[in-house]
């Protein structure tokens, strides 16, 4: 290279334009399938491909996000079963956290299904199974409070909110009871029983 000039010559340089007398690229049939056409008609196809494939992979996601209740439902369970039919700390808080988890799902709903919102997708389905499973575990958790024997279901539960019981009664059959002892007492012939 010599100094002084504008252009710099290279040591290696690639022709891309091919000047041989042989046949070209061009001349070769595209084969079955392909077509050349506009780029502009190309790329609007990729990116219509490019959008029907991320919309399908937000509905996989939003399916697999509305079936994520099922994976806690036997780690629950075995918690439960662990934590034994006996009123204690630790039976305790593992039922409220099988109450709470769901309750926080469920009011989560729309948060958690946001990422996945899409005007090609229905997110329905979805919902509907993610809203059903929670339920699911919230009624466990109920279960599990009955068990306990935490859940007022039986008439005894009910005792303090019920009014005194009302003895009149007693001194009716009292006095039926001392007229039936006069009256045998008495020598009368009819019994009144």
């Amino acid at each position: 290279m010599e100094k002084g000039k504008g252009v710099m010559a290279r040591k290696w340089a690639v022709e891309f334009t091919d000047n041989s007398s042989a046949p070209s690229s061009r001349d070769i049939p595209d084969p079955p399938g392909f077509s050349r056409s506009s780029s502009d008609q190309d790329d609007s196809a990729v990116a219509r491909q490019k959008k029907d494939a991320e919309a399908n992979w937000k509905l996989q996601k939003a399916w697999e996000v509305a079936q994520s209740p099922l994976k806690n439902f036997l780690m629950m369970g075995f918690m439960m079963w662990m934590a034994g039919n006996t009123v204690h700390l630790f039976s305790i808080g593992i039922t409220v956290s099988a109450l709470w988890q769901p309750i926080n799902a469920l009011q989560g709903v729309g948060k958690v299904f946001e990422p996945y919102k899409d005007s090609k997708i229905d997110l329905l389905g979805p919902k509907l199974l993610f809203i059903a499973l929670n339920l699911v575990g919230l009624g466990i958790g109920v279960w599990k409070l009955n068990t306990l024997g935490l859940l007022p279901t039986h008439a005894s539960d009910w005792v303090s909110s019920l009014p005194p019981a009302q003895k009149h009664w007693l001194l009716g059959s009292l006095l039926y009871q001392d007229r039936r002892k006069s009256s045998q007492q008495a020598g009368a012939g009819s019994s009144w029983v």
